[in-house]
């Protein structure tokens, strides 16, 4: 999710510069409604549900790596390979650049395939015919700096526009009718791996700290967290929502808050890419690379916290100094400074 949502700004600035270009998209299918928020929109047709793209390829690499020898696997992989090169690209960018984006954007048959010089995975960086040096600290710099390589100008950061979802939005409209009016604080609470994940009572004491401020605090609930998302509501003492939102739901909620506090974790992205106030709580992971970015932040990292994408289900160490009392403080800065932007 947060690959995406990198990747976003660089698409948009680079739809902005070139508004007649065909562009399409190859990602997990999981992921589509990032993208697109409906399945059977015509080809080519930009809008609301579809905002930025013209086309939406599913790839669907978690489910073959489940069953890599599979005759299913074999079959979908030589099919989206015929349906890629058939397009006639002129041209391919792996903004992800890890091995499995390389690979697939390598079955395009794209003359120009253009990545970054220094990859996260570095064999990626063999699929290039133009590798970009790229130098920018931030991964959203650098996608800029990768899509600027086909630009008719250097490409400047865009605000990306993420599809609308009729249903989903009616599905807010309901939620949030039976909230009130009150400031909308939304809490993640869950990451990819256990070293980036707060303490879940902590979250709840910042939860019960915002409520008692007049705050409507809710805490999002992805696929698998409803029994995070409940200690921390229990640790709060009943005065937060659990909600468990679909990605078209968790876009329109994300829309509609006044600040969102999490760790380095895809929600976190969602809401610096649609211009909502954040608060992240980082560990092992570096702010100046996949920190907050386009958007009013504030960003708590322990100075003993050090890289390191290591999958560890334990919290890291320097996460482990950060108190509740700090994010209550950054969280009442951040919505001040906001009421006296409104005023």
């Amino acid at each position: 999710m947060g690959d995406i949502l990198h990747a976003l700004p660089a698409v948009a600035a680079l739809r902005a510069a070139c508004p007649g270009w065909h562009i399409d998209w190859a990602v997990e299918p999981r992921w589509q409604p990032l993208l697109a928020a409906d399945d059977d929109l015509p080809e080519s047709l930009r809008c609301a549900q579809r905002p930025l793209v013209d086309g939406v390829i599913p790839a669907p690499t978690k489910q073959w790596g489940k069953a890599p020898f599979s005759l299913k696997t074999a079959t979908e992989v030589l099919s989206l390979r015929r349906k890629l090169r058939a397009a006639g690209y002129d041209v391919v960018l792996d903004l992800q650049g890890s091995i499995k984006s390389a690979v697939i954007a390598s079955f395009a048959g794209a003359r120009r395939m253009i990545g970054t010089d220094a990859p996260r995975e570095r064999p990626a960086r063999w699929f290039y015919s133009e590798p970009v040096r790229t130098s920018g600290g931030h991964v959203i710099e650098q996608g800029l700096e990768i899509a600027s390589a086909i630009a008719p100008e250097r490409l400047a950061f865009t605000p990306p526009p993420l599809p609308v979802s009729r249903p989903a939005e009616q599905w807010c409209d309901a939620l949030l009718g039976e909230c009130g009016s009150a400031p909308l604080v939304l809490i993640n609470p869950g990451a990819g791996w256990g070293a980036k994940c707060w303490p879940q009572e902590r979250y709840g004491k910042v939860a019960a700290a915002l409520a008692a401020e007049g705050c409507t605090v809710l805490v999002n609930a992805g696929p698998g967290e409803e029994e995070l998302a409940k200690r921390v509501c229990d640790a709060a003492g009943g005065k937060a929502r659990a909600v468990l939102c679909t990605i078209e739901q968790l876009i329109a909620l994300t829309r509609r808050i006044a600040l969102l506090i999490a760790g380095d974790t895809g929600p976190l992205h969602l809401a610096c890419a649609l211009g909502k106030p954040v608060l992240g709580i980082y560990g092992p992971t570096e702010p100046g690379r996949n920190g907050p970015y386009g958007t009013r932040s504030q960003v708590l990292r322990s100075t003993t916290s050090r890289r390191d994408h290591r999958r560890i289900k334990e919290t890291e160490a320097g996460l482990m100094t950060i108190e509740a009392d700090a994010v209550v403080r950054a969280a009442g800065e951040l919505m001040n400074e906001g009421a006296g932007e409104s005023q």
